[in-house]
């Protein structure tokens, strides 16, 4: 990610170095996180957090991040907008265009809304998570965590398991690992399992312990069920005995393997808590906590050339 480039929209377009820029950046957030700021950086502008679907983690980890920089923040939800009363995306857009905001970060269950966006305002946008199709920061903030682990994120297996077809965070993370040199494995029963996804260089499995089997990291995903039209597993105590992560499966990955989850947590159902809990191996909470230094870097990359510091 250059200075020059105005969006993050997704991680597709970005090259090994523009991830590293980004994720060295990152690295030099995390202590001015965990002091708290404030820095000034971002003083003076205006970022706008509009989400159009729940979130905790990611909503609250772009707030403070902007924060810790120094921008002035707009949070704002469906319920709080115009949206509500029935203005169209485009027509909300407009209006927060006039009003000269600097920085939109947008979460939207449709896919394209952010890119939709990004063609109409003059602010940065962020895409936050766009229905199916990518969720860059989160991939990001995952790449930094491994890094930080593992050193590089070359020449390491790392297992992607359950609900693949539903997940904006497994497209990102494939998109990103594959272009960093690693090799991704998806693990998922057959029916959550997206058409055509061995195209982006992926290796398939639907039995689990195969998938696992000296893996360096595994990622679990959430069971979205508020995506289903349909019920895609028996239920959910079928899906955790076949699919779900408990210490026998994970023992099938190396003795050092990491595991991540990038919440909220079905706990039972995706993974176990024994071993979401174990400090051994669970980074969980740390992605947490890389989130917010991530996402400082990205704000302050993406406003650059706009400060006139590119």
């Amino acid at each position: 990610m250059a200075g020059r480039r105005r969006h993050l929209l997704g991680i597709a377009g970005l090259d090994p170095a523009q991830i590293r820029a980004a994720l060295d950046l990152a690295e030099t957030y995390i202590s001015l996180n965990r002091k708290g700021g404030p820095r000034d950086v971002l003083r003076g502008r205006t970022l706008v957090n509009l989400f159009f679907e729940n979130s905790t983690r990611t909503r609250t980890s772009f707030e403070l991040a902007g924060k810790r920089l120094g921008a002035d923040i707009v949070n704002m939800s469906t319920s709080g907008s115009s949206v509500a009363k029935g203005e169209t995306l485009l027509d909300t857009a407009m209006t927060l265009n006039a009003m000269h905001i600097d920085v939109l970060v947008v979460r939207h269950d449709q896919s394209g809304a952010a890119a939709l966006l990004a063609q109409k305002l003059d602010a940065a946008v962020i895409n936050a998570g766009d229905g199916t199709h990518e969720h860059p920061t989160q991939a990001l903030l995952d790449a930094v965590t491994i890094r930080r682990h593992k050193g590089t994120l070359e020449n390491l297996t790392v297992a992607i398991c359950g609900d693949v077809l539903h997940s904006r965070v497994a497209r990102s993370n494939i998109l990103l690992l594959t272009t960093m040199g690693s090799r991704v494995r998806i693990i998922a029963p057959p029916t959550l399992i997206p058409a055509g996804v061995a195209a982006l260089g992926v290796e398939v499995f639907t039995d689990m312990d195969a998938g696992l089997e000296g893996a360096d990291i595994v990622m679990m995903l959430r069971l979205q069920k508020e995506r289903m039209g349909r019920a895609f597993v028996p239920s959910a105590r079928e899906y955790f005995r076949f699919y779900g992560l408990d210490a026998a499966k994970l023992a099938r990955a190396k003795p050092d393997a990491l595991v991540m989850h990038p919440g909220p947590m079905n706990r039972g159902v995706e993974i176990a808590s024994a071993v979401a809990d174990d400090l051994q191996h669970s980074v969980i909470q740390e992605q947490v906590e890389m989130g917010v230094a991530v996402r400082m870097a990205v704000l302050d990359l993406l406003t650059r050339e706009a400060r006139g510091n590119a």
